[in-house]
C-alpha cells in the first residue's frame, strides 16, 4: 500500500491518486509494498527501493548510503509496544530531492500520530527534509514514552521484590516465578528500545552530514543536533534501565536462594532434633538378652521420656543460638 501526502495550506493531506498528484506529493509512505508498488515509485523518482532483505542487513554501508542522488537511511523501530512483546523491524527513509520516501513492514505508532498532527495543525512540514525531521522527532518522543512506562513498571517490580514482609503468609504469597517473567519482559522492551536508539543515533549522524552537504537551512541543522542529543540521552537512560533490571534479576534470584536455604535449614534442624530419639529407640530395639530395662516396670515410660528429652534439648539449644 502507498500512502501519498501533499501539502495543503502548510498542512499534510493524504491523497488517493499518486499519478495525478505526482508533482505535489512530498511524502510517499510504502506499507508492505508489492513489487508493482515498488516499481511505481522507482519509475516515478528514478531510484531503487531497497528490498526487505536489504533493509534487514545490519552493516552500516547497507543502512546508510547515497544512491542515484538520493539519501537512504534505515533504522530499527518498535511496534506493538502497548503490550510487553514489541515487534522490531527496520524502516527505511529515503530523501530524493524535495520528497521523502518511507518503506516499512510494520506499524510504529509514530506513523499514525504524526500524519494526524501534521494534518490538523501547521507544523512546517512542507518538504521532504522537514517531514523527515518531524517524523524522527515523533519517533523519539514515542521511544521516550515507552522508556517512561517501562521505568514505572520496573519501580513496581522493585517494590514487589523488596517490600516489607511482616508475616510468613505474605512471604509465601510472593510469586517469584511471575516476578522473573515480568523482569524478562521489561528487559526485552529495554533492549529493543536501546537497539532502536542506537540505529537512530547512527541515522542522526548521517543526516547531519547530509544536511551539511546539501546545505539545508540553519533551523533544520539545529533540529538535527537537538535530535541527536535527545537520542543520546535516551540511550543513556535505556542503559541505566537495563542495569537496574539486571540488578532486580540478581536480587530476585538471591531471594529465591534465601528461601531455598531456609527450607533446607528447617529440614536439617529437624533431622538433627530427631536423631537422638532415633538413637535411643535403636538401642532399645536391639535383640540382646540382657537389657536391664526390659524387665523394669517403668522401662517403657523411661525410654519414651528419654527420647522426648533428647529431642527437646537440641531444639532448646538451637533456639537459644538463634538458629530457628
Amino acid at each position: 500500500m502507498i500512502k501519498a501526502f501533499v501539502v495543503d495550506n502548510d498542512r499534510l493531506r493524504l491523497t488517493d491518486d499518486l499519478q495525478a498528484n505526482g508533482d505535489k506529493v512530498v511524502w510517499a509512505d510504502l506499507v508492505n509494498p508489492t513489487k508493482e508498488e515498488e516499481a511505481t515509485i522507482e519509475s516515478w523518482l528514478g531510484i531503487a527501493i531497497p528490498t526487505r532483505e536489504e533493509m534487514e542487513e545490519i552493516e552500516i554501508s547497507s543502512r546508510l548510503y547515497i544512491e542515484d542522488g538520493a539519501y537512504f537511511m534505515t533504522a530499527t523501530l518498535p511496534a506493538q509496544t502497548e503490550v510487553d512483546d514489541p515487534l522490531m523491524s527496520p524502516v527505511t527513509f529515503a530523501l530524493a530531492g524535495n520528497r521523502l520516501i518511507t518503506v516499512r513492514y510494520h506499524e510504529p505508532k509514530a506513523f499514525k500520530t504524526f500524519p494526524l498532527r501534521a494534518e490538523k495543525a501547521a507544523t512546517g512540514c512542507t518538504s521532504g527534509d522537514t517531514i523527515l525531521i518531524g517524523l524522527l522527532e515523533a519517533i523519539v518522543d514515542r521511544l521516550a514514552d515507552i522508556l517512561e512506562r517501562a521505568g514505572r513498571d520496573v519501580e513496581v517490580i522493585s517494590r514487589d521484590i523488596f517490600q516489607a514482609t511482616s508475616t510468613k503468609a505474605s512471604k509465601r504469597n510472593r510469586d517469584f516465578q511471575e516476578l522473573l517473567k515480568a523482569i524478562g519482559r521489561k528487559e526485552d522492551i529495554a533492549s529493543s528500545v536501546r537497539d532502536s536508539l542506537i540505529s537512530l543515533q547512527r541515522l542522526a549522524g548521517f543526516l547531519a552530514h547530509v544536511a551539511t552537504q546539501t546545505r539545508m537551512s540553519k533551523d533544520i541543522r539545529a533540529r538535527i543536533k537537538t535530535l541527536s542529543r535527545d537520542v543520546l540521552s535516551l540511550a543513556d537512560h535505556a542503559t541505566f534501565l537495563s542495569q537496574k533490571i539486571s540488578f532486580l534479576l540478581d536480587a530476585t534470584l538471591g531471594m529465591i536462594s534465601i528461601e531455598q536455604n531456609a527450607i533446607i535449614k528447617i529440614f536439617s534442624v529437624a533431622a538433627v532434633i530427631f536423631l537422638p530419639p532415633t538413637l535411643v529407640a535403636s538401642i532399645y530395639g536391639m535383640n540382646f538378652d540382657v537389657i536391664p530395662e526390659l524387665k523394669w516396670q517403668l522401662g517403657y515410660p523411661f525410654a519414651i521420656g528419654l527420647m522426648i528429652l533428647s529431642a527437646i534439648l537440641p531444639f532448646w539449644y538451637f533456639r537459644r543460638r538463634g538458629w530457628l
